[in-house]
Parts: C-alpha cells; sequence; structure tokens
C-alpha cells in the first residue's frame, strides 16, 4: 500500500510546471515549493509535469533540479522523479558500474516481482544500450554473479499455489545441499532459489523449520557469505515477508554512530508507492517507534521534509 498523498483534486501538470518555475526563479531555490509539489504526485502525473515543463521552458526539468538543489535533497529527489522501472535501472547501473557497492544492485534484484525484472530488463537495455545480463557479468563474481544472473534470467510463477510434496522435497535437497554435508553445493542453491515461486520459497521455509527445527535463512546464514548470503536471504526474506524485509533494511541504515542515507533514500522512494505502509506497520511492530520518528531523528533540513512527506502521517 503507497503512502503517496495526492491533492483531492489533482492540479494540471502545466500548472505544477508554472509553480515549478516559479520555485526556481529568483534568487535562491523556493525548495519548499519544490518538495510540496513533488512528493504529492505519483509516476504518471511526474512524467507529465516533466513533458510540459520541458515543453513550456524548452528546458529539462531534471537538469533544472540539478542545478537547484543539492546534497541528499538532490539524490532524493532525482531518483523520485523516474517511473519505478526507470527507477530501479538507475540503482542496478550504479551500484554495479559507479560506485561499485553491489549490495544495493542485489537488494534491488532480489527484491522485485519476476515480471517487474523482465520490463526492468527491457527499460535497462533501453536506457544504457547495454543487458543487464552483461552489466552483471563485468561486474560481479563467483555464486553471486551466478544467482544475479539466474535470478533475473529464469522465469518464475507468481501465483499464491503452492505444491507441499516439492516443498518437502526442496527442502530436504537443500538441506542435503547444505548443513548435511561438509562445505556447501551451493549450485543447488542458485537453482532451487532461482526457480521457485515466493509462494514455494516460503513453504519450503516452513517445511525446512519443520523438519530441521530452525529456519531455511538461519540455513543459509550459517553455509554462506558475502554477497552471496545477501542475495539468498533477500530473495527467502521477501519471500515471506517483504515489508518485514525492508523494514529490517531501514533500522540498519539508521542504527549507530551515523546514517546511511543512500539505503534511506533507496527504500523510501522506491517503496512510497508500492508498501510503505506495509513496511512502516513492521517497523512499528517489530521496533516500537513509528518509522516516522526514526528518520525524523536521523535527517534535517528539506532532505528530512521530503522523505516525511512520502512516509505520510506519523502513525
Amino acid at each position: 500500500m503507497s503512502t503517496l498523498t495526492l491533492p483531492p483534486v489533482p492540479p494540471h501538470p502545466r500548472d505544477d510546471a508554472i509553480q515549478l518555475h516559479k520555485a526556481f526563479k529568483g534568487f535562491g531555490c523556493d525548495t519548499s515549493a519544490v518538495i510540496n509539489v513533488l512528493a504529492h504526485r505519483d509516476a504518471t502525473m511526474r512524467a507529465y509535469i516533466q513533458q510540459e515543463y520541458n515543453m513550456m521552458y524548452s528546458s529539462d526539468l531534471l537538469k533544472r533540479l540539478t542545478s537547484e538543489l543539492t546534497g541528499k535533497l538532490e539524490t532524493a529527489v532525482l531518483l523520485w522523479m523516474h517511473d519505478p522501472a526507470g527507477r530501479d535501472a538507475t540503482i542496478i547501473k550504479q551500484s554495479l558500474t559507479v560506485t561499485k557497492n553491489l549490495q544495493a544492485a542485489t537488494e534491488v534484484i532480489c527484491s522485485r516481482l519476476p515480471s517487474q525484472l523482465q520490463y526492468l530488463r527491457q527499460i535497462y537495455h533501453s536506457k544504457y544500450g547495454t543487458y543487464l545480463e552483461h552489466d552483471i557479468e563485468r561486474n560481479t563474481s563467483g555464486d553471486h554473479k551466478k544467482i544475479l544472473l539466474a535470478y533475473v534470467t529464469t522465469p518464475r510463477h507468481e501465483g499464491p499455489e503452492v505444491n507441499r510434496e516439492i516443498a518437502d522435497m526442496d527442502a530436504k535437497v537443500l538441506y542435503k545441499a547444505g548443513e548435511k554435508k561438509l562445505g556447501t553445493d551451493e549450485k543447488t542453491f542458485v537453482q532451487i532459489f532461482s526457480e521457485r515461486s515466493a509462494a514455494h520459497l516460503a513453504a519450503i521455509s516452513l517445511s525446512y523449520q519443520n523438519k530441521y527445527g530452525h529456519s531455511l535463512e538461519k540455513a543459509v546464514k550459517n553455509e554462506t557469505s558475502g554477497l552471496f548470503a545477501q542475495a539468498l536471504k533477500t530473495i527467502i526474506q521477501c519471500s515471506e515477508n517483504p515489508a518485514k524485509y525492508f523494514a529490517k533494511v531501514l533500522r540498519k541504515a539508521m542504527k549507530g554512530l551515523g546514517t546511511n542515507d543512500d539505503t534511506l533514500i533507496r527504500v523510501i522512494v522506491t517503496r512510497a508507492e508500492v508498501d510503505l505502509q506495509y513496511i512502516k506497520a513492521e517497523y512499528l511492530k517489530k521496533y516500537h517507534k513509528t518509522l516516522h520518528d526514526a528518520v525524523h531523528s536521523e535527517t534535517s533540513g528539506h532532505y528530512r521534509a521530503f522523505l516525511l512527506e512520502l512516509l505520510g502521517p506519523n502513525h
């Protein structure tokens, strides 16, 4: 469920473009006005505003935002301006080829639905003139590379149907490939995790728990490490409860000394139009503090204001 609050009567995109142009004019930018418009428009509206702005002022709105905003606010707003697939493509491209912070690409790829990944691959290719698989191939290695490649290219069922017998068999196969033997048969993990639907993986996890007294996730923790472990854990957690997974990611980004703003921006901006309402509920349940309060205490200024607008009311 989205946390986005839209105006009861959405203004014409042209009026929004005029508002933004006014905010940019004069000495300094009226940042609050920019936030008030953009944080309350969905992906379609944002695309129309960009079109109108470009037509009316013969100027690229994204370039204008880049020159008017700075720092973390600029990063968050520019990411927000994309549609979901374009945004995912941007995050992955940057993660794989610019920052080499492979955690971000791993999180995005392993938490998306098969249909989203299929569309993402098309967008990625049209945006960058290169295939997502090629960039994964060139910038990752080992079992991590294998799971990402398998996960983006293998078609998976998205429905809720589960065959319990097959799930029980898969649980046994994973036990034999991991905890039962010396060393780990990573190939089996890659195969099952990339070929099975989310509902089926959740059923495997339940079966694993019943048979071996602890979760499949714990087995993954014990048997694998590094980015490969992160990929498998993301897949399994998102198959069971994506909102809970993202609540944990946000908590980790804000825990301890300093805040991981890249993660904070990435999760809030990419989930605001998807399931941020559920993530807020999971966060409150697990950490006894609202996500709104947590973000408020870790951020400041216009950057804070923008993220809090996307988060919606504090409850």
